[in-house]
């Protein structure tokens, strides 16, 4: 066997090529993304070969003159490091260790790397130790002698015995189920924060998109928070919460782990609790870089784990940010008859950002109704006593026609007391122009 280099910092990139693509380079981004997701882990790049994968080898993947290839650059270039762009079976990756005599990584190893170096909180450091170590564990394979020592035959270790692998696994198995009992504790405790939030009737948004979009810096540019941004891949794991004041009302608003061509199914797995803040909000704005020319294959993508989450359902706004990098673009809302609504703006510069406040005080239902109400003594009890329940009384008198009554409420609040009522006198309050659309 090889020494293994401690370092692995200076890399050589595998880009599998497509069966028919026709160049000499993907031509949907994935070897830009790769490189980027390299770089993300703190490795430098110090060459990348495409490799045509037709048919691959059950061994080491691509073929044998590739290896050689690549055997080639790395000793060139000094990299000690091989990232493959793609999923790799454990045979596979030891041997094209054996081969090259270098650590090999595969597309899902170099991202769950990366996770283990964001994790800032106690839950995402145990998703992420869970996610690494049951993909650990279908890389202990029957390839090493030292696993295949037997304990027993000594004096006091007589019986059965156990293989050294054997004893990894079970010791693996046993940290899997501490930390999975753990993440179920804590699941437990987000959940009834959850609800509490719930019962606070506050609308929840949660912002989702591909990673590097801009979610962190639309989120600090609404919040006025600092939590942390940068122009990197996974730049944001844990979750972050904060209470954000709008014209009409308050909502609580969350920023999410960026999605990824590909993602693992470990970290889909282990990122359940953390993921469930997108799939337990009443609205998500789907943040988009605009200047991304492979922008609508991101939105595809995002929307293909929303759905495997179970928040393929939940209404989005779709939010293209970084129209700072377009020239001439300008902050625009487009309400368009069919498909989702958008709003076009740059949270770095600030620029549309009242856009997308304007949007969400109408998808969230936070319009303010406003004006005095007539209720005739007759019937005006029932109505006015839920008009105190909402705190919605601002002034009110009395005469022999009945209740003159100054009201500040919710649109959602006025539409619903608006039925209730069979539409007459707070019918009359709401907007002209949409009130048809919302009486409806």
């Amino acid at each position: 066997m090889f020494e293994r280099s401690k370092k692995g910092e200076h890399a050589l990139l595998i880009q599998p090529m497509r069966s028919g693509s026709g160049g000499s380079s993907p031509d949907d981004g994935a070897q830009e993304e790769f490189a980027d997701l390299a770089r993300s882990a703190g490795a430098s790049i110090a060459a990348v070969i495409t490799a045509r994968v037709d048919k691959p080898s059950p061994s080491t993947y691509i073929g044998s003159g590739k290896l050689d290839e690549v055997k080639a650059a790395a000793e060139a270039t000094g990299a000690d490091l091989i990232l493959v762009n793609h999923s790799l079976s454990p045979g596979q990756e030891r041997n094209l260790e054996k081969f090259l005599e270098r650590r090999v990584l595969d597309r899902t190893g170099l991202i769950l790397d990366i996770f283990a170096q964001r994790a800032r909180s106690f839950e995402g450091k145990l998703q992420v130790e869970l996610a690494q170590l049951q993909h650990m564990a279908t890389r202990l394979i029957r390839g090493w002698t030292h696993l295949e020592r037997q304990r027993g035959g000594s004096i006091g270790l007589r019986g059965p015995g156990e293989t050294q692998l054997e004893t990894d696994r079970r010791l693996l198995q046993k940290r899997v189920d501490q930390l999975q009992k753990r993440l179920e504790k804590l699941e437990v405790q987000q959940t009834q924060m959850r609800r509490a939030r719930v019962r606070s009737e506050m609308p929840r948004v949660a912002l989702v998109g591909y990673t590097n979009a801009g979610k962190s810096t639309l989120f600090n540019a609404v919040t006025g928070s600092d939590a942390y941004a940068a122009d990197k891949l996974f730049a944001t794991l844990d979750p972050t919460v904060r209470r954000v004041n709008l014209p009409g009302g308050s909502i609580m608003l969350s920023d999410t782990v960026g999605f990824v061509r590909d993602l693992p199914h470990e970290l889909v797995a282990a990122f359940r609790s953390t993921l469930s803040e997108a799939r337990e909000a009443d609205l998500l704005l789907h943040v988009i870089d605009a200047a991304d020319p492979l922008r609508e294959e991101r939105i595809a993508q995002v929307d293909s784990v929303l759905q495997e989450i179970g928040a393929g359902d939940i209404p989005q706004v779709l939010v293209y940010n970084k129209i700072d990098r377009i020239e001439g673009a300008q902050p625009r809302h487009d309400q368009p008859n069919e498909g989702r609504e958008r709003v076009w703006l740059s949270a770095r510069d600030g620029v549309g950002m009242e856009l997308l406040e304007d949007a969400l005080t109408r998808r969230l239902s936070l319009v303010r109704v406003q004006g005095e109400l007539h209720l005739p003594a007759a019937h005006a009890e029932r109505l006015r006593s839920r008009l105190h329940a909402l705190g919605a009384v601002r002034a009110e008198t009395h005469d022999e026609d009945g209740w003159h009554i100054q009201v500040d409420l919710s649109l959602a609040d006025a539409q619903r007391l608006a039925v209730q009522a069979g539409g007459a006198p707070l019918e009359a309050l709401l907007p002209e122009a949409l009130r048809e659309e919302w009486m409806a």
